[in-house]
């Protein structure tokens, strides 16, 4: 439970029609394992205890009282488990009878949950058989107590707020109210294509709530349906887990960030429905991780999936910058080319536009720069690239008006210091702002998202262009994006251009401002800041889903096992807060480029903070660690 985490499981344990006996020592064992695997929530399907599909047995008296007479002994035999069940069952209320949930926690029944729509004209006649609830939550007595009956009832746990447990018996999931958590008992039976309708319905349900459910399985007449014992947990729109259809008996069990659920539903809305609270504690543990986060945050897990946004990102890019060259005026764009990473998207994306809005290729003006720390290799890639896309290439050797300004400020080039540095960022961004002027034209930034994050940009410099198209970018997707688009050009015969860029992934990330060595690069970023691929996980945690540092810590512990160790990835976080606070003033000037994702440090509608808001509460909640 600590950090938010709570383990949920769901299981449609194998029943019999009608033989609530054996139906309830199913329910029972299940709720035993789910417990043994540290589960803390478990969701049974809909009237679990009873069967789905009885007809007229559901007014049969002795039916329903040994159905009472069966959740009273589950509530007895979980009694000493540490597990909140959701149990499906038939309750008459007042001679009515309603398709229901239990709530039962360390034997006490906390309140049941009667659905409120019901399904009609279906093979299962619900609208015939049950009543839908629209009066008001209620007492009734019901196991030997008294007990809330209501749609509206919300089981808060108090050793862990952000547990906001709602029973949604409808099978729509549709729920306002202030739950973090969904539990979902169904009862849907099986016909071509309704598997993917399932899922496709309760990843939508779950955007910002978590949802657990199961369905009801084998064990249920076949006279005329067949059910599928198909169990799921979802998130965030899509689902995270699921059990394999008609699988009966088999537990789903996986620990869920209610917090970050919590976190994701004070954004998203500011009011919600009335409900009842009804108040548990679960003892204070701490949730073992086994789904830890995916190390590449920023990119969709399935390879088609990938290549998906990738086409997306492109588009964004590349319509921002097409609609900027337009709104602007703009006779042309003007580029520094370095033969690195983020230069060689940005160039190709402004080749994009430039193609979009039919300007030609020869007036984007690719300009480099060639100082102190450049090598042949990345100068190189970067002419040979500028070749194969057909854009105007210049070079401007900077060395020389560097060292007038080092007389002129009296600083000695032996000093490679951040003035030595800083200086021959800034000659580049003087060049690049003259000639755009002289060219009518735009200067096109190249900075991305995680030197955003980080600093790692001198200021006035690099830092500063007209139009940033790689702003929403983290460098591990880059990475991606140049890599899917050498695969492209490969696939329209452009094998040279492919070639390039595929160099461009091997070179080191570098900004090029000490002298190489033996023609080799001597200055590696990730030498100096640390990996990219914590930073970026740093960063979409920190901003996307608000964590605290230790918690961060502890997932990355877990994610990047086997790469680095905790102290390694401590070691790193540290220097992540510390320069993503001090570097805010930087990102509090930034120019426009386009949102592509989740995660933006746009002044204007991104991550928001004061350039002088201090890391030290950050930094110090690692030390505890």
């Amino acid at each position: 439970m600590k950090h938010g985490l709570i383990r949920v499981a769901a299981v449609t344990p194998k029943g019999r029609v009608a033989d609530l006996s054996y139906n309830c020592d199913a329910a029972i064992a299940a709720a035993k394992n789910a417990a043994e695997d540290g589960a803390r929530l478990l969701t049974l399907p809909a009237l679990t205890l009873t069967g789905a599909c009885l007809g007229d047995l559901y007014f049969s008296e002795a039916l329903i009282a040994s159905a009472e007479s069966a959740l009273a002994r589950f509530m007895k035999e979980t009694a000493a488990l540490s597990l909140v069940s959701v149990v499906g069952l038939p309750v008459a209320v007042e001679g009515r009878l309603y398709n229901a949930a239990a709530v039962v926690y360390g034997g006490e029944l906390l309140g049941i949950v009667p659905k409120a729509e019901l399904a009609r004209g279906d093979a299962l006649a619900e609208d015939r058989i049950f009543c839908a609830w629209h009066g008001a939550t209620r007492k009734i007595p019901y196991a030997g107590k008294e007990v809330l009956c209501g749609t509206d009832l919300l089981f808060v746990c108090d050793t862990l707020p952000a547990l906001r447990l709602a029973v949604c018996t409808n099978g729509a999931a549709h729920y306002n109210g202030g739950a973090t958590l969904l539990s979902l008992p169904t009862a849907e039976h099986a016909a071509a294509g309704s598997l993917a309708l399932r899922r496709t319905r309760m990843a939508a349900a779950s955007p910002d709530r978590i949802l657990v459910s199961a369905n009801a399985g084998a064990g249920e007449s076949g006279t005329d349906l067949i059910f599928a014992a198909h169990s799921l947990i979802a998130f965030g729109g899509r689902i995270v887990t699921e059990s394999d259809p008609f699988a009966d008996g088999a537990l789903l069990c996986r620990e869920v960030d209610v917090a970050l659920a919590q976190s994701r539903l004070a954004s998203a809305r500011s009011t919600h429905a009335e409900e009842t609270e009804v108040h548990f504690s679960l003892p204070v543990e701490e949730t073992r991780i086994t789904h830890p986060p995916r190390r590449l945050s920023f990119l969709p897990e399935s390879e088609a999936a990938r290549c998906e946004r990738f086409a997306e990102i492109l588009e964004i890019q590349t319509r921002g910058l097409a609609a900027r060259f337009e709104r602007a005026y703009a006779k042309s764009g003007v580029i520094g080319v370095s033969g690195g990473l983020d230069s060689t998207l940005a160039l190709l994306v402004a080749v994009r536009a430039a193609d979009r809005i039919g300007m030609k290729r020869a007036d984007i003006i690719a300009i480099t720069m060639p100082g102190f720390g450049t090598t042949e290799r990345t100068k190189g890639n970067a002419e040979k690239l500028c070749e194969a896309l057909g854009v105007t290439l210049r070079t401007v050797d900077i060395t020389a008006a560097v060292r007038v300004h080092f007389k002129d400020i009296g600083h000695s080039e032996d000093d490679r210091n951040v003035v030595y540095e800083n200086a021959q960022a800034r000659e580049r961004t003087q060049i690049l702002m003259d000639v755009a002027n002289a060219e009518g034209g735009l200067v096109i930034g190249t900075g991305d998202l995680s030197e955003l994050a980080l600093g790692f940009a001198t200021y006035n410099g690099d830092h500063m262009s007209m139009y940033a198209p790689n702003v929403a970018v983290p460098k591990t997707l880059m990475r991606h994006l140049v890599s899917y688009l050498a695969d492209e050009a490969e696939k329209k015969g452009g094998k040279a251009e492919a070639e390039i860029l595929r160099d461009v992934l091997a070179t080191p990330v570098s900004p090029e401002l000490l002298p190489p060595k033996d023609g080799e690069i001597v200055q590696c970023t990730e030498s100096i800041v640390g990996p990219y691929e914590l930073h970026d996980y740093f960063l979409y945690h920190l901003v996307r889903n608000r964590f605290s540092p230790d918690k961060i810590l502890r997932l990355a512990a877990e994610s990047f096992k086997g790469s680095y160790d905790k102290e390694t990835i401590k070691g790193y976080l540290k220097i992540f807060l510390r320069r993503f606070f001090s570097q805010q003033f930087k990102r509090s000037c930034l120019p426009d480029g386009p949102k592509i994702g989740s995660v933006t440090l746009s002044p204007r509608g991104g991550f928001a903070m004061p350039s002088d808001a201090s890391s030290a509460l950050w930094v110090a909640a690692l030390d505890n660690e």
